[in-house]
């Protein structure tokens, strides 16, 4: 805050105030400059949080970008391997994660595993549900349990409760999440999904 000891002052430095937040509200978190395209807007989408978003790998003041208007060049994305294919949203899309496994820095090694997911409402995180059979000794017969596991979810995926889901194990991520998601099958599964048993 800044005190002018002249009234008139204050009130044109206060107004002035009030535009620039009513300009950054209207054009989506950016501010628009006279004689300034519109090409900075199209950011608006994918700068949602305090910090600036962008990829890593990318240099945004680059000649280059600036001379082909980052029409190339501006989005990274890289394959996995063990067979799984980098989607088309992920190469296309303007999303950041830096969590994603196809443009984020985060490498995939360990168990490959299968589960369907249960619950979608965190942001980024999915619940998946892997049913197996418990083998006892004393009895000679198999009991049925069930793992829960938190599972990181790319936006380049869209996963609704019910689908069957394939997910790599990869660094901490958070406190419990350690897996990320690869690949997505619809399924369309009747019935309260906790209630069936599916081992895989």
């Amino acid at each position: 805050f800044f005190f002018f000891n002249d009234t008139a002052t204050t009130e044109i430095y206060t107004e002035q105030i009030v535009g620039s937040v009513r300009c950054v509200q209207e054009t989506g978190y950016q501010r628009r400059v006279h004689g300034e395209s519109n090409t900075y807007l199209k950011m608006a989408d994918t700068q949602q949080q305090r910090a600036f978003q962008k990829q890593e790998p990318v240099n945004l003041n680059t000649k280059y970008l600036l001379k082909s208007k980052t029409s190339k060049g501006t989005r990274y994305y890289r394959n996995i391997g063990l067979g799984f294919r980098t989607p088309q949203e992920a190469i296309n899309g303007t999303y950041i994660d830096h969590k994603c496994p196809f443009t984020g820095n985060v490498s995939i090694r360990g168990r490959i595993l299968k589960g369907v997911a249960i619950s979608t409402k965190m942001h980024r995180t999915i619940i998946i549900r892997r049913d197996y059979l418990h083998y006892v000794k004393k009895y000679n017969r198999y009991e049925k349990r069930h793992r829960n596991i938190p599972v990181h979810l790319s936006p380049c995926f869209k996963v609704k409760e019910g689908d069957i889901v394939t997910v790599g194990q990869c660094r901490p991520l958070s406190k419990t999440v350690r897996f990320n998601v690869l690949k997505v099958q619809p399924q369309e599964l009747v019935g309260n999904i906790r209630k069936l048993f599916i081992p895989f």
